[in-house]
């Protein structure tokens, strides 16, 4: 087949299209208009980077320690009970358990490898036409034959390259995707031990309420930055991205109404029971947990968010582009990001 026929002019240019359009996993929300031009792949890793230090700091210097810690009444500490602390890891468990099974399901049901198998349809269709198109100029002379299969078979290397470069940018796309559908899921379970931490706080006395507010808000700043990164990150558009943030935060309220409710039955069972907590008998042998069900949330919550870090996250930090002096540049922003984003959580844990 001559180099200008028109069906190889536009399989190429059908190809061209294929690896234009995917050069950047965002590309399809700028064309609608929905990610801005000027948003740079360098910067967005860069926020994404500080998410990650903020996801990691917020687990490890306030979750996890108030999992373990316990709570303080009247200036006492609570003593927690090695079943409790076992109670505790496994709720941070249970929470990375899910996140792997909702990411999972997520996967599988979205088609999970459906554009890898769509770059195996595409590969065999265009090994059918090329077989097809043999057949029908078998009558031709044998230097006819050798040149046009000379031809050929450079564009089938081509065809195959553009589309497995296509299917790589895919699979990083859906799979940053899903880590903000989950991240979005998890900071609304934030969000809920947030307001049961209000609730609780304003039922001690209303000053230690009012320092908790100011505390968790100041708390939620670098948060919420970092989440937005990631859903721009993924390919939201800034509004939908800032109509997700408002949405998520009906799990503080939902906390709050929530830490009421369980204050107000606390309180009632205590009125009515003389010796105040009543014993419990053992569960399997092992001692009654002094842990309400409500204490699990912020254990499955670090779990989760132990989980979009680790897995979802960071491995698109992984990725490189193959020159050295560019690498390195983008290697040190994130390191400084991550830094600063543990930092600001740091300065958050010592003046709560």
């Amino acid at each position: 087949m001559p180099p200008g026929h028109p069906d190889v002019a536009h399989r190429h240019s059908h190809g061209k299209g294929h690896a234009d359009s995917d050069e950047c996993p965002f590309h399809k929300a700028s064309k609608a208009g929905n990610v801005e031009s000027d948003i740079k792949p360098e910067s967005l890793n860069t926020l994404v980077a500080f998410a990650v230090g903020g996801l990691l700091g917020d687990v490890f210097l306030h979750l996890l320690p108030h999992s373990f810690m316990g709570e303080v009444h009247g200036g006492d500490m609570v003593e927690v009970s090695e079943v409790k602390n076992v109670a505790v890891g496994l709720g941070i468990f249970v929470g990375f358990f899910i996140f792997f099974c909702i990411d999972k399901v997520m996967r599988v049901l979205s088609g999970g490898d459906s554009g890898h198998g769509h770059s195996h349809g595409h590969a065999h269709d265009h090994e059918h036409e090329t077989s097809d198109k043999k057949d029908k100029h078998e009558s031709q002379t044998g230097a006819d034959k050798d040149s046009t299969l000379r031809q050929r078979k450079p564009s089938k290397k081509e065809d195959e390259k553009v589309v497995a470069e296509v299917e790589k940018k895919k699979e990083i796309t859906s799979s940053i995707k899903l880590s903000a559908y989950l991240n979005l899921i998890a900071d609304a379970t934030h969000n809920f031990t947030d307001g049961l931490a209000m609730a609780a706080s304003f039922y001690t006395s209303p000053a230690i309420g009012a320092t908790t507010t100011v505390a968790v808000f100041f708390h939620e700043i670098p948060h919420e930055v970092g989440d937005y990164a990631i859903l721009i990150q993924s390919g939201f558009p800034r509004s939908k991205a800032m109509m997700s943030q408002f949405i998520t935060a009906i799990g503080a309220f939902l906390g709050t109404f929530a830490g009421i409710a369980i204050e107000e039955m606390s309180r009632a069972g205590n009125t009515s029971e003389s010796g105040g907590l009543e014993s419990k008998p053992a569960l399997f042998g092992f001692e009654s947990i002094p842990l309400q069900a409500s204490e699990l949330v912020i254990p499955f919550t670090a779990g989760g968010f132990l989980y979009i870090a680790t897995v979802g996250v960071i491995p698109e930090l992984l990725t490189v582009s193959g020159k050295f002096a560019k690498d390195a540049r983008q290697f040190a922003s994130e390191i400084v990001a991550m830094m600063i984003g543990v930092g600001m959580m740091v300065v958050i844990a010592l003046n709560e």
